[in-house]
């Protein structure tokens, strides 16, 4: 079975087939630095995550253009309201972007564009749209594309050109409007004083000012890939739902009108919103919760990946704690069958091949999940059931180890779900029932009490689950007598940490 991709602009599941054979280009709408970028803008750039591993791990090279849009109204209002100008302002956001980024585990784009460094492809596209005459100068001295000369606009939003709202006297010029007005959309817009005041206005031959927030992305998209790749149509162009309309269908329309192709793009992907009680995260409804603020809570990377991928990539779902909890602990059978399936392949010739012929099956079942639109929840479901069956032939002494963990590493590679390392090492020193407890005391001057320490943890763990708790609570304070503290994280993770003794 090949890729089949759920294709916004035909509204159908369709086969993937790239221009070129064996590439990819993909451009994904990144966020706009103007504060920290949310875990429901996370979902987005989580399954496009997920899209891109998913096609390097089928064997495609992929080309991945992310933009940094860092100019917009909000920008310009938050940097005057500092009274610093927009890089000043800008930096700290993008930065932690990267940090957020690195965070979840999300691997780097090959380009980060960022809408001030493409001023110059930006004019180039808006000169061009002026000659052709679908663009023209407004009375405000902005530029504004005209789409009633546009017949395809609309296609992507699926809105009905018989309540298109157009012409000079029905013009947007904000960067964000309300759904379903379309209107002409500013490409160019007329500087003003407090643009000029943050460094957000720029020479042109039609006037001084700066982007439009959709002109941005197309400059961008189209003069990288060209330099990359030498073409003017995008493989794959996917961002959040909410981008639609007018964002996307805006981006057709002027690249469209620039290139003289019918196409932007040939496939666009878009995921669903990730809800709080029902509503969708947002500034607006105070319903926000960050990466780093999951991150300070102790939450575990893996527990983060592990949920979103739960949820089909075009299905809204919920964010609580108790899904999250849920998260964690599925992230930790993960990592506990991981840790004792590399541990196993190193002692455990075998006398079977059982373990090798249940990774067989169960690659060719994740793949054929994945292949299925992304279907990531079906996905693990199957990892879950590998883990089951694993774990019993494990126990039964079976062979083929080997390949079962680069089954397991074929899985990983595409969704990244197990617990940091650092919880990892401690979920490693999970004690079997037979097996030897660590000393009662810690060893002496020189010995590694580190490592005694984690062993303790992992034995009240084991406590712990088979509801011990009353040993449990002893092995915390036996650790704690001798400058240990274990901290329980909400994901479910344990930390050991070494504390003054008083």
């Amino acid at each position: 079975m090949s890729l089949q991709v759920f294709n916004t602009l035909s509204r159908r599941v369709e086969e993937f087939a790239p221009q070129v054979a064996g590439r990819v280009s993909m451009y994904t709408c990144g966020p706009t630095v103007w504060n920290y970028a949310h875990i429901g803008n996370f979902r987005t750039f989580l399954f496009e995550d997920l899209l891109r591993r998913w096609l390097e791990q089928s064997g495609y090279e992929v080309l991945h253009i992310m933009n940094l849009t860092d100019v917009d109204d909000r920008i310009i209002r938050e940097a005057a309201a500092r009274g610093t100008s927009i890089r000043e302002f800008t930096e700290p956001f993008a930065q932690a972007f990267h940090e957020d980024r690195e965070y979840l585990r999300i691997r780097p784009a090959h380009d980060y564009p960022r809408a001030t460094d493409y001023i110059a492809p930006m004019i180039r596209l808006v000169e061009r749209l002026l000659a052709s005459g679908v663009a023209y100068r407004g009375e405000d001295g902005s530029v504004y594309f005209a789409i009633a000369k546009f017949p395809a606009y609309g296609e992507l939003s699926q809105l009905d050109r018989r309540e298109l709202k157009t012409g000079a006297s029905e013009r947007v010029s904000a960067d964000e409007y309300a759904k379903e007005d379309a209107r002409d959309f500013v490409l160019w817009k007329a500087a003003r004083p407090e643009d000029e005041a943050v460094g957000a206005a720029w020479d042109a031959p039609f006037g001084r000012g700066r982007p439009g927030w959709h002109l941005e992305c197309s400059a961008m998209a189209l003069d990288l890939l060209a330099e990359r790749w030498g073409t003017d149509v995008l493989d794959i162009h996917a961002g959040g739902v909410d981008l639609i309309f007018p964002h996307h269908e805006d981006e057709i329309a002027q690249s469209c009108a620039f290139t003289g192709r019918p196409q932007f793009a040939r496939y666009w992907l878009h995921a669903e919103f990730l809800n709080v009680q029902g509503a969708k995260m947002s500034k607006r409804f105070g319903n926000v919760t960050t990466p780093r603020d999951l991150r300070t809570d102790g939450v575990d990377p893996g527990a983060i990946r592990l949920l979103m991928f739960q949820a089909h990539y075009r299905q809204k779902f919920d964010l609580t704690d108790e899904a999250l909890g849920a998260a964690a602990r599925g992230s930790q059978r993960i990592g506990e069958f991981g840790e004792r399936l590399r541990q196993y392949t190193k002692t455990n010739g075998g006398s079977s091949n059982a373990l090798a012929s249940a990774a067989v099956d169960f690659r060719s079942a994740f793949a054929r999940e994945m292949d299925a639109d992304l279907n990531a929840p079906q996905a693990i479901g199957r990892l879950f059931d590998f883990i089951t069956e694993g774990n019993r032939l494990m126990d039964q002494g079976a062979g083929g180890a080997a390949a079962a963990l680069d089954a397991f590493a074929y899985a990983m590679g595409v969704l990244d779900v197990e617990p940091a390392p650092k919880a990892r090492a401690i979920l490693s020193t999970t004690h079997s029932e037979t097996a030897e407890r660590p000393a009662e005391e810690p060893p002496a001057a020189g010995g590694n009490r580190e490592a005694w320490a984690l062993a303790w943890a992992g034995v009240r763990r084991s406590e712990k689950n088979r509801r011990n708790f009353s040993e449990a609570d002893r092995i915390r304070d036996l650790l704690k007598s001798h400058g240990y503290e274990i901290r329980d994280n909400k994901d479910g993770t344990m930390e050991v940490r070494s504390i003054r003794q008083g």
